[in-house]
């Protein structure tokens, strides 16, 4: 059951470093919400705030409220690895475990979780996550060979694939084509598309035109000065912020005038 994600007054610190200032947006659920800004404004940092991958970082931490379907994710209490299984995440290079096969690959955070699982049942996840990744025609045959054998793009779906494997919520996504070919990445966003019927999905990217193929929401980041804060500018809907945005500095970027 995909989930709603509402920030609130979210400020996140890199020990006393203050990166990011009074966050406040909201994803819905089953929608795909793009993140655009120069390098440097804190759309990755605000994006590992939403499992809490964030705080992994030694000294790092955030305040205000992350909130999944009205729970605070960083209320006392709550489990960080319980968060990270409903609230999965896929990098931007794409990172297989290069020892394991792409079965076990696959299988890998149902392991993690400490699930007993007989063969038949991992066999049914395992070919239902391949082909919710849409990698299930092109690896069927090799499953117990190496998943760093695959190619770039195969490899990031393979990465999706373990993501869903273990029954997410949302899905988090930073720059998940950044390293990959124009072919590859058309493929990642026709599936994105796809997982959008299961998922709640927010996506970092650097490509304002993927931003605008993809998304249904887009957010817009921005910092005044280097060392100073990010921020959220604005948030909405993906045609208006790329056609009539409510701010002049989300019109500048996006018009390459700055970025």
């Amino acid at each position: 059951m995909a989930k709603r994600i509402d920030t609130k007054d979210v400020d996140i610190y890199y020990g006393k470093f203050l990166a990011v200032s009074g966050v406040t947006l909201t994803v819905a659920p089953r929608s795909i919400t793009a993140f655009i800004g120069p390098s440097g404004c804190g759309k990755s940092t605000v994006l590992r705030t939403l499992n809490r991958m964030h705080e992994v970082i030694a000294g790092a931490r955030v305040e205000g409220k992350v909130m999944l379907d009205g729970d605070d994710i960083y209320a006392n209490g709550v489990d960080p690895v319980d968060v990270r299984r409903t609230i999965g995440m896929v990098f931007q290079r794409p990172n297989p475990f290069p020892a394991m096969s792409v079965y076990d690959n696959v299988i890998a955070g149902l392991k993690l979780n400490s699930k007993r699982l007989r063969k038949s049942e991992t066999d049914t996840i395992v070919e239902k996550s391949l082909r919710g990744a849409n990698l299930w025609d092109e690896v069927r045959d090799r499953l117990d060979k190496p998943g760093a054998g695959l190619s770039g793009g195969q490899q990031q779906r393979l990465c999706i694939a373990r993501a869903i494997a273990v029954e997410p919520q949302v899905l988090l996504m930073d720059e998940p084509c950044s390293a990959l070919d124009p072919i590859s990445t058309l493929a990642i966003e026709d599936l994105i598309q796809q997982l959008k019927e299961k998922y709640t999905i927010v996506i970092v990217t650097h490509n304002m035109q993927q931003a605008a193929r993809v998304s249904d929401k887009t957010a817009f980041f921005n910092l005044t000065a280097v060392g100073k804060p990010g921020q959220l500018v604005e948030m909405d809907d993906t045609e208006k912020i790329f056609a009539n945005p409510s701010d002049r500095r989300t019109e500048d970027y996006i018009s390459g005038r700055f970025g």
